[in-house]
């Protein structure tokens, strides 16, 4: 079954807004192997390099919450006397 895609249109004709939802499951067509982000644009009908940017967004996150972690990991095992 095909994914319902929703715009949200906030303003005036020419300014599109997209909800996070919409741009995640967009990002989510970019991540499925062998697809280029202008394939995966045409499915839910925005620009390549609208997708482009949501794309390299999702991977500064993703990198953001992955180095976050792995310092909160390092300050556990750091602390004396931890789970003794």
């Amino acid at each position: 079954m095909r994914a319902q895609w929703k715009q949200c249109q906030v303003g005036s004709n020419y300014t599109k807004r997209y909800s996070d939802e919409y741009k995640r499951d967009a990002v989510e067509l970019v991540r499925s192997p062998g697809r280029t982000v202008t394939e995966a644009a045409r499915e839910p009908g925005v620009s390549s390099e609208s997708l482009r940017g949501w794309v390299k967004k999702a991977r500064a996150a993703q990198d953001t919450g992955s180095a976050r972690a792995a310092g909160r990991d390092r300050a556990e095992r750091r602390r004396p006397g931890r789970g003794a």
